[in-house]
């Protein structure tokens, strides 16, 4: 007997009577074993959202066989992967070590599930962070629009050599142009050191304390070309007072940071967010 394999499934179709019966059934016919499964129904776009995590014996391609008239009955958009199986991940960065290290660390610790080909920055001040971990790095200014030509199109070579499923920007301090944008829709996500949609590009510590907030976050998000409009995926936030300075904020902030675009990762990782318009489903 063939050893059971362990699946993750996503499922995003019009939302109409059935559907949690017909996908069970064709998981029941291909021997398969429900080990986790949330849904969701979406009154503001009339959509339909599930992920399952499913123990079968089945092939691969006996088990799409056996889900086939299923996706194809319900129009469905769906995706089925192993349950753990390594994210290949590009990452960018420009100065700032606390979002990729956080990053770095977590994958060598087996907590974050992604295989990391490359970390590309527009510096060379990384380089030995991410050699540390032994991830190669390469770098290449960007500061005409030249070099940040030549900067995306060596991030799209990366993006072909390696198969990369996920780009990530940990604080790449640089614009995306539209069409790299379009290009990897959906498979970019940034970290914006603040709350959005409050202190949207620039120096959001300064704008934060120019206002005098009394909390200060961060967002992670999908990247469109629109700056810091993306799908918003995670936010996290800390309470602040009047006695903090500018850089004091930048300090406390960067804990937020790291975790809030560490995590948005690993949910992405595992297939637990899902798009609806301009909102995202998380299945945690």
């Amino acid at each position: 007997m063939s050893e059971a394999t362990h699946w993750v499934l996503t499922f995003v179709c019009a939302d109409k009577p059935g559907i949690v019966h017909a996908v069970s059934g064709a998981i029941v016919a291909a021997n398969g074993n429900i080990t986790e499964s949330q849904q969701f129904s979406s009154d503001d776009t009339g959509t339909f959202f599930m992920r399952l995590q499913v123990e079968t014996t089945a092939s691969r391609e006996e088990f799409e066989l056996a889900l086939q008239p299923v996706t194809s009955h319900y129009s469905m958009e769906w995706r089925l992967d192993v349950v753990g199986r390594p994210l290949r991940t590009l990452v960018l960065a420009t100065k700032a070590a606390h979002c990729l290290n956080d990053i770095l660390f977590r994958q060598r610790a087996g907590q974050l599930p992604v295989e990391i080909p490359l970390v590309l920055s527009n510096h060379d001040e990384l380089s030995s962070l991410a050699g540390f971990y032994g991830i190669p790095f390469e770098s290449m200014p960007v500061t005409t629009p030249e070099q940040k030509a030549a900067f995306e199109k060596r991030l799209l070579e990366v993006v072909e050599e390696n198969d990369v499923e996920l780009v990530v920007l940990a604080r790449y301090m640089q614009v995306l142009s539209p069409e790299l944008c379009k290009k990897l829709e959906g498979k970019i996500i940034n970290i914006h050191h603040s709350f959005l949609p409050g202190f949207k590009g620039a120096n959001p510590y300064k704008q934060a304390h120019s206002r005098g907030v009394k909390l200060i976050g961060a967002t992670a998000h999908f990247v469109t070309s629109d700056l810091d409009e993306g799908p918003i995926i995670e936010q996290n936030v800390v309470r602040v007072d009047h006695s903090r300075s500018p850089e004091e904020l930048v300090a406390i902030g960067q804990d937020e940071e790291s975790r809030t675009l560490t995590q948005a990762v690993k949910w992405f990782a595992e297939d637990r967010i899902l798009r609806d318009g301009q909102r995202t489903i998380i299945f945690k």
